[in-house]
C-alpha cells in the first residue's frame, strides 16, 4: 500500500485543499451593519476614494486586483488582462482594449460616457468576456480592497454617501479628498422621510455583496422576443397589488424596483444582442450611460451609477449601419471588435480547454496533432488571401503563429494585419470544430481520435451543412487538403522519423556543428581540416546546399541565410550558452529534413514490409512503441502514423 506522503493522487487533493484554504482566508468577507453615522465614524475614515467610486472605478481596480500577482515588471494594461488570461486565447488586441476602456473611464474621461460594445462572430469570446468580468467582480467584491456599503433594503443598493445633502458636499470634499457624484432614488428619499423623519444619520447601513444569482450588482437582460419585449424589463413599472395597499400609484412603495437596470446599478449591467432591442430600450440606456440616470414615469430623474456591456453579432450590426437614423447612437458608443483567434496555437489552446471541460472526452485519446490541425483549418477559413506575390495562405498562418517563412521578414505579419482590419470576423467558429470532433467520437469504435479520422468528420460536417453554399464548401475542403498537405504531412513525417532514431538529437546536433564548421570556412575562404585523415579541403559546398535547400533557400540567398546562422550562433556564443537546434527554427528544419531523406530507404523498409520477418517486427514495434511513449500516440494513432507516412513516402 502506497504512503500518503508519496502518493500523486493524495498530493493533489492536499494541494487542492491548501487552494481552497488560501482562497477562504483571501475572501473571508467581513460583513457589517450600522447606522451611517457610524458608517462615517468607523468605516470612511479608512479609506475615502474607495467609498466614492464609480461603477469603472470599482471595476478598474477588480481588474488590477486580479493582476497583482502577474510578473510585476509587465505593463499596468497587461497585467489588468490576467482575470482573462485562462479563458481567452488569441484576442489579447481586443482584450487590451476593453481594459484601456475601462482605465480611461475609471481616470473620469469622457469614455465612461460611452457605452461599450463588443461586436464579433459567434463562439468568439465575448460572452465569456463578460462571464469573466461578472465573476471577477464578484469574486472581488468579497475581499477587504473591494468593499462595498448600501443603505440597507435600498433596491438600488445605492451608496450611503448619497445621504449627504448637497449644502455639505463642498465640506465633505475639503474633509476627505473626494467628490460625492450620486443622489438619492426616490424610493431612499421616501424611506429617509418616512422612517426616520429626515435624520439620515440614523440610516442603517450594510456590507454588500455583488452577485448575479441575487441580482445584485450585476444584471443581464436577453431580448427573446424583440417585438413583445416590454421596457418594464428594465427600468420596472407600477405594482398594482401595492398601489391596492398604499393607495397612490406615485409612491415609491407602489414601483416595482425588479428591472435589469436596478439590479446591475453599482456593477455592471450586459446586454445580450443589444442591437436586437426596441430602440426606445437603446435611447434609454445610452441616456443612463451618459447621464447617469433614468427617466420613468411619476418619479423624477433616478440616479443609476453602472456600466453597461454589451455584445452582438456582425449580422445585426450590419442592418443596425444601415438605418440613418442610428448614426447618433453609434456616436455614443465604443465598439471594439472581437475576432476569432488567427493563430493556429492560440485556436488549438481553446479547443483544449472545451474538449478538457467535457464529459464525452475525458477517456477518449487524441493523437498529438488532432487540436493544431484542427486549428490550422479553422485559422484558413479565417484568412484573406495575400496580395504579396509568393506569399499563399499557409504562409500567412505559420507568420501569424509566429514561425519563420524563408524570404519573408517577421514585420510581415504586422503589415498583413493591417491590410486585413477585418480578418477573423468571418470563418469557422470553434463550436463547428468541437461539433465535428464530438460527432467522429460518437461514430468511432475505438476510444481514440486520430488527425485523418478528424479531417473526414470536419469534411462530413462542411458537406452536410444546409447553411453553406456550394462555392463556400468547396472553399473549405480545399483548405483541409491545404491543412494537411502543408501541415500535418509534416508534422507526422517528423515524429515518425525521431520515434525511428533513438540518436536524432545527438546525431543532428553533430549534423548542426559540421555545417557550422563549412559555413565559417566557407564565408572565411579557408580550408578545413579533416578530423580523420588531418587532410585539408575547401568548405563542403555540396554538402551546404544540400542542408540548405531542404528548406528552399535559394542559390542567390544562402549568402544572407549563412551570414544569419553565424551571428546567431555568435550571440549564443557570446552569452555562454551552446548554439543548439532550438536556437534556430529553420535550421532545426533543415537538419531534420537532411536526416530524414537520409534515412528514407529504411523508413520504408520498416514501415512498408508486408509480411515483416522477426527483425523487421521488432523495429516496427520499437517506433510504435515510442511514439506512444515519447510523441502522445496510443496504439492506434501510432499505427496509423506509420501506415500514412509509408502511403506518402511510395508517393514520393
Amino acid at each position: 500500500m502506497r504512503s500518503l506522503s508519496t502518493d500523486p493522487e493524495s498530493t493533489s487533493h492536499s494541494a487542492f485543499i491548501e487552494s481552497l484554504s488560501s482562497f477562504s482566508k483571501l475572501h473571508r468577507a467581513q460583513r457589517w451593519e450600522g447606522t451611517f453615522g457610524e458608517f462615517l465614524a468607523d468605516v470612511l475614515p479608512a479609506g475615502p476614494a474607495a467609498m466614492a467610486r464609480t461603477s469603472h472605478e470599482y471595476i478598474w481596480d477588480m481588474l488590477r486586483w486580479h493582476g497583482r500577482t502577474a510578473q510585476p515588471d509587465a505593463a499596468e494594461s497587461a497585467r489588468a488582462r490576467e482575470l482573462f488570461k485562462r479563458e481567452l486565447f488569441g484576442i489579447d488586441e481586443p482584450l487590451s482594449r476593453v481594459v484601456d476602456y475601462f482605465k480611461a473611464a475609471a481616470a473620469g474621461s469622457d469614455v465612461g460616457r460611452r457605452l461599450l460594445l463588443l461586436l464579433g462572430p459567434p463562439s468568439g469570446g465575448k460572452s465569456t468576456m463578460a462571464i469573466l468580468l461578472k465573476r471577477g467582480l464578484e469574486e472581488y467584491s468579497r475581499t477587504d480592497e473591494g468593499a462595498l456599503y448600501a443603505i440597507k433594503g435600498s433596491p438600488l443598493r445605492e451608496s450611503p454617501l448619497n445621504l449627504i445633502p448637497a449644502s455639505l458636499r463642498p465640506e465633505f470634499r475639503d474633509r476627505y479628498g473626494v467628490t460625492i457624484q450620486g443622489e438619492l432614488s426616490p424610493w431612499a428619499r421616501d424611506y429617509v422621510e418616512r422612517e426616520f423623519e429626515g435624520d439620515f444619520v440614523r440610516v442603517p447601513v450594510e456590507r454588500i455583496f455583488l452577485s448575479e444569482a441575487s441580482r445584485s450588482g450585476i444584471g443581464t437582460y436577453a431580448p427573446h422576443d424583440p417585438t413583445t419585449a416590454d421596457i418594464a424589463d428594465l427600468v420596472g413599472s407600477v405594482d398594482l397589488a401595492k398601489v391596492a395597499q398604499i393607495g397612490d400609484e406615485g409612491d415609491p412603495r407602489a414601483w416595482s424596483w425588479s428591472g435589469a437596470v436596478y439590479a446591475a446599478s453599482r456593477g455592471v449591467l450586459e446586454m445580450i444582442e443589444i442591437l436586437k432591442v426596441k430602440r426606445e430600450f437603446l435611447y434609454l440606456l445610452l441616456t443612463l450611460t451618459q447621464e447617469k440616470n433614468v427617466k420613468v414615469s411619476r418619479f423624477p430623474l433616478i440616479h443609476v451609477d453602472e456600466t453597461i456591456l454589451a455584445h452582438t453579432n456582425l449580422a445585426e450590426f450590419h442592418k443596425f449601419l444601415q438605418e440613418k437614423e442610428n448614426e447618433a447612437l453609434l456616436d455614443r458608443m465604443v465598439i471594439i471588435k472581437v475576432p476569432y483567434a488567427l493563430s493556429y496555437r492560440d485556436e488549438s489552446r481553446i479547443y483544449q480547454k472545451l474538449v478538457s471541460g467535457a464529459p464525452a472526452f475525458r477517456n477518449v485519446h487524441l493523437d498529438p496533432h488532432v487540436l493544431n490541425l484542427a486549428a490550422v483549418f479553422a485559422i484558413l477559413t479565417r484568412l484573406t488571401k495575400p496580395e504579396r506575390e509568393g506569399l499563399d495562405l499557409a504562409k500567412k498562418l505559420r507568420l501569424y503563429a509566429g514561425e519563420a517563412v524563408e524570404g519573408v521578414p517577421e514585420t510581415e505579419a504586422t503589415r498583413l494585419h493591417a491590410e486585413s482590419p477585418d480578418e477573423g470576423m468571418t470563418g469557422v467558429s470553434p463550436r463547428f470544430i468541437i461539433n465535428a470532433i464530438s460527432n467522429a467520437i460518437t461514430r468511432g469504435t475505438s476510444h481514440s481520435l486520430t488527425s485523418m479520422e478528424l479531417l473526414l468528420a470536419i469534411k462530413d460536417g462542411i458537406e452536410s451543412d444546409a447553411r453553406m453554399e456550394a462555392k463556400q464548401k468547396k472553399g473549405w475542403i480545399d483548405h483541409l487538403v491545404t491543412a494537411r498537405k502543408e501541415f500535418y504531412n509534416r508534422w507526422v513525417k517528423e515524429d515518425v522519423h525521431r520515434a525511428m532514431f533513438a540518436s536524432f538529437e545527438e546525431e543532428a546536433q553533430q549534423l548542426l556543428e559540421k555545417y557550422l564548421d563549412e559555413v565559417e570556412a566557407s564565408l572565411d575562404h579557408r580550408q578545413v581540416t579533416d578530423p580523420i585523415t588531418g587532410e585539408t579541403r575547401p568548405a563542403d559546398e555540396r554538402f551546404l546546399r544540400s542542408v540548405e535547400e531542404k528548406i528552399k533557400v535559394s542559390d542567390s540567398g544562402k549568402l544572407s541565410f549563412r551570414q544569419e546562422v553565424v551571428r546567431k550562433a555568435m550571440v549564443a556564443f557570446k552569452a555562454g550558452e551552446k548554439f543548439k537546434l532550438a536556437s534556430h527554427a529553420r535550421m532545426r528544419e533543415a537538419i531534420e529534413q537532411y536526416l530524414f531523406e537520409e534515412r528514407r530507404d529504411v523508413l520504408r523498409l520498416v514501415t512498408s514490409t508486408a509480411r515483416p520477418d522477426d527483425e523487421a517486427r521488432q523495429k516496427i514495434s520499437a517506433v510504435q512503441q515510442r511514439l506512444i511513449t515519447e510523441y502522445g500516440y496510443d496504439e492506434h494513432s501510432a499505427k496509423e502514423a506509420l501506415s500514412y507516412v509509408t502511403t506518402l513516402l511510395a508517393q514520393e
